[in-house]
């Protein structure tokens, strides 16, 4: 039996995954690393964690799987987008790379947005958020010049492990869309972009495909990991891209709704044309040519998380649900939004921030967590509503992550989506995604498409009540008009934060 393994490196930890010929994960281990928070709204961490964590996580794959290393075919990446990692010309790391979730950069977002106009939109497809990479080096630009001047190439977190497990340098179009330097139709870097914030194209890194084949391990890699030398090493793609590759998202029509940390609807697309104006984010998949269209709840999971961490730490979330299915939909009239660490689509706000409202005596811990899960899911909404408004159908939508585990969360994502929900027999996300890049890389496959249809099969399908999609729609009208109705108090509440 031959496998292939895949790299996920998340914001948290990173994960790595065995999977054999038939698309079954034979072994999986994690490993964690921190998140640095030095400044209100920055987010960073340190690349050599991610590396670190890599390297033990394969070691110990191995030595738990105790599979030969001559089994092991290949192995590629999936991860977090958008992280800044800049190198000098030996490929040291010149400062902490700062990550997706890092707003400091709403300044240089309105420079990017005076300086491009319409133009951003026409070529990188995004508008300008603090999430994206460019807003990010224009901070350096303007605060660490002194870096930027040592800068050999900017990479995205995984592409720094993969340059430190192969020693090349490489970025797939799946994650380099997400940088706002990327001619997203042409699949090239904008030279026009770059000028006109004086920043030199060779900054940027050779662009692949996240299938293609980028090197093998590096000698004292393959000592530290347990595997050979000879293993190849395939490019590997965004998170997202990879989590849709891991649900089967790979033809017209095909949606996900992945909730982990943050919240994601992505949908597939073939028209490199179309041009939604921004509503919407706009990416190269990892299947060569093809694209998706993606809206995104930047605190979903977390603001579960929060959730129990602050009013409930001593339940596990199992224990924290236990009780929502018994509250009525609509949690007895309270409403929640999940703008905890701003929005992002279809508000992009970083100053917004969350609400509970309705709050009545009457209301217990099962209400609030219900309405949690509710306000969760009506923020996703408005992102399929976007991607139903472009003329898409969607009556049909895998759903991955943590989102994917509990019963009465999926079902309630039937009701209020008003579409069958698909849970997958074996649902590992971004993981699979990147295995899957591997396999097909190593011929296992004709094409990714054979490959998910082998590797991926659906459990079970929670279909909508017409009853309860009903009551949701007409609570859905009354969320939409939270973010304008406060939208202001929270502008004026910025001024307190510390």
């Amino acid at each position: 039996m031959n496998y292939v393994i895949g790299v996920d490196l998340g914001t948290s930890a990173v994960k790595t995954v065995l999977v054999d010929q038939q698309g079954k994960v034979a072994f999986e281990h994690s490993e964690a690393y921190p998140l640095s928070r030095a400044q209100p709204n920055w987010s960073e961490q340190n690349p050599e964690d991610w590396v670190k964590g890599t390297l033990v996580s394969l070691r110990r794959l191995m030595e738990q799987s105790g599979v030969d290393p001559s089994q092991v075919d290949g192995l590629s990446f999936s991860g977090q987008m958008h992280g800044l990692v800049l190198v000098d010309s030996e490929g040291k790391v010149l400062r902490p790379a700062i990550l997706w979730n890092d707003t400091r950069t709403t300044a240089q977002c309105r420079r990017i947005e005076q300086t491009l106009g319409g133009k951003l939109i026409d070529i990188a497809r995004n508008r300008a958020l603090e999430g994206f990479t460019l807003p990010k080096i224009l901070w350096v630009q303007e605060n660490e010049p002194e870096v930027l001047a040592q800068a050999h190439q900017f990479l995205l977190p995984k592409d720094y492990v993969r340059l430190r497990l192969t020693g090349d340098y490489a970025m797939d179009y799946s994650d380099a869309a997400g940088t706002l330097l990327l001619d997203v139709a042409a699949k090239e870097w904008s030279a026009e972009i770059a000028e006109a914030f004086n920043l030199p194209l060779a900054l940027c890194p050779k662009l692949v495909e996240s299938f293609d084949l980028t090197g093998t391990l590096l000698p004292e890699i393959a000592g530290e990991t347990g595997l050979l030398a000879s293993t190849k090493v395939f490019a590997g793609g965004a998170d997202n891209a990879c989590g849709a590759l891991g649900a089967g998202i790979l033809g017209e029509g095909r949606t996900m709704c992945s909730i982990g940390t943050s919240g994601v609807v992505l949908s597939y697309e073939s028209n490199k044309d179309l041009n939604l104006e921004g509503k919407v984010h706009f990416f190269n998949h990892g299947e060569k040519d093809a694209y998706y269209i993606m809206g995104v709840t930047l605190a979903a999971g977390h603001s579960l998380t929060w959730f129990k961490e602050t009013f409930a730490a001593d339940k596990s979330f199992d224990e924290l649900l236990q009780g929502v299915g018994a509250i009525p939909a609509g949690s007895g009239g309270l409403l929640f939004t999940p703008y905890i660490s701003g929005e992002r689509t279809p508000h992009p706000d970083a100053n917004i921030r969350g609400s509970f409202i309705g709050m009545d005596s009457g209301h217990t811990l099962s209400h609030f967590a219900r309405s949690v899960l509710e306000g969760i899911t009506f923020s996703l909404r408005e992102s399929i509503e976007i991607v139903r408004d472009s003329g898409k159908e969607i009556n049909e939508i895998v759903a991955i992550g943590g989102g994917a585990k509990n019963e009465t969360w999926l079902q309630m994502q039937a009701d209020i989506f008003n579409a069958s929900i698909v849970k997958l027999e074996s649902e590992q996300g971004p993981a699979m995604g990147a295995a899957m890049l591997a396999a097909y890389g190593s011929g296992w496959f004709a094409s990714l498409g054979e490959c998910a249809e082998a590797f991926i099969r659906p459990a079970e399908v929670f279909k909508p009540n017409a009853e309860q999609a009903a009551v949701y729609d007409g609570l859905f009208s009354i969320y939409q008009e939270v973010y304008g109705q406060t939208r202001g108090l929270n502008d004026k509440l910025a001024a307190y934060r510390q």
